[in-house]
């Protein structure tokens, strides 16, 4: 224990000592919180409508109103010429052309009233899909509002939408623990490897092989450091998360740190791993890039995992990000309980105990 206890004195003044990790270990989530949730995110707005208005009615100069002053929407005319604005959504400036044909108004006192057609840009398809959803829902209050003002009875809505855990369908609320996972998967995860390759660029590493040390030993002073700033860190993005955005975990704070915890230790880990195979700190950045972006890309943190090809989605069971994803989400979102969970947490326990006993394992002391 006093041979664990001198090393990560070590290795905490080395860590504090050098002029460049301390203050990236700090600012990085900062920034990564403060900026990114308003950046990535798939809420679609000020999406570009042009109003082909050929009815010039009190009805349709209402829908033309409604679009307006929705902060979904930007108006960019109103013309009776169909192919001019079919030009402007070719040539890409205008996103949707809503048509409201002839007679319109004079229609919704009838059971079936005349159709109003939408045309969409669909080569940027999310905006091109959720805008045209918008503009369908915005049009169908309008004809509401218009057929109760005339004493009619509303159409039923044949389909009521109730939206759980994310009632507001804030994209940021389901970013937020992302982000908090790439951190960890950023800072836990590269920094030991770099900090372990960067003594062997310089040498200093060897004068630990010429010591008694253990494998075990030497391992965990490499991975006790960043086990607390992993959790340090997690403290600092969940306090802003709370402080900028006001979203706090509907579940119990024990059960994300629990996950956190294990997944650091997953991470951290891996990254030992990745030294101990390389000789140079450039083999070490490109062989940390190469998995973390197979992580990012494949463990559900951006794209739901139930829309890949079935053998993605079988991939995706090796990948320890997928299952602190699900964890955070599920705690942060929905409340769930470790109990609720407990095959992720046992699965990432049982990566903690698999690469870190690899890290111990793969490193080779050489005098």
């Amino acid at each position: 224990m006093r041979t664990l206890a001198v090393l990560l004195e070590k290795e905490f003044r080395q860590f504090f000592r050098n002029p460049f990790l301390p203050r990236m270990a700090l600012m990085f989530p900062m920034m990564v919180m403060l900026v990114m949730p308003w950046v990535t995110t798939m809420d679609i707005r000020h999406v570009s409508v042009s109003v082909v208005d050929c009815d010039r009615s009190p009805a349709s100069r209402r829908i033309v109103q409604k679009i307006g002053a929705s902060d979904y929407f930007t108006l960019c005319g109103v013309s009776d010429d169909f192919s001019a604005a079919l030009r402007s959504l070719e040539a890409g400036s205008t996103d949707a052309v809503l048509e409201i044909p002839r007679d319109f108004g004079r229609s919704l006192e009838e059971d079936a009233p005349r159709r109003v057609s939408i045309s969409a840009n669909g080569v940027n398809a999310t905006k091109g899909t959720l805008g045209m959803q918008y503009l369908v829902r915005t049009v169908a209050a309008s004809v509401a509002e218009l057929r109760g003002e005339r004493g009619l009875q509303a159409q039923p809505d044949p389909v009521v939408v109730e939206n759980r855990y994310n009632p507001t369908l804030e994209y940021r609320n389901y970013m937020i623990p992302a982000l908090m996972i790439m951190l960890l998967i950023l800072l836990c995860g590269f920094l030991p490897a770099l900090n372990l390759v960067g003594e062997k660029e310089t040498g200093t590493i060897e004068q630990i092989n010429v010591t008694p040390v253990s494998q075990f030993a030497f391992t965990l002073a490499k991975l006790i450091p960043y086990w607390a700033i992993g959790l340090g860190v997690l403290t600092l993005a969940m306090s802003l998360a709370w402080a900028v955005y006001g979203l706090v975990p509907v579940g119990s704070l024990g059960a994300v740190y629990l996950a956190a915890a294990l997944f650091i230790f997953v991470m951290s880990g891996f990254g030992v791993i990745a030294a101990n195979y390389s000789a140079t700190m450039q083999q070490t950045m490109f062989g940390m890039f190469f998995f973390v972006m197979i992580f990012i890309l494949m463990s559900g943190l951006l794209t739901p995992v139930e829309s890949m090809p079935a053998w993605a989605q079988r991939i995706t069971w090796f990948l320890p990000p997928r299952y602190f994803i699900g964890i955070m989400r599920a705690v942060y979102l929905k409340g769930a309980t470790v109990a609720d969970l407990r095959t992720d947490y046992a699965a990432l326990a049982l990566f903690a105990v698999l690469f870190n006993l690899w890290a111990a394992l793969s490193y080779r002391k050489r005098s």
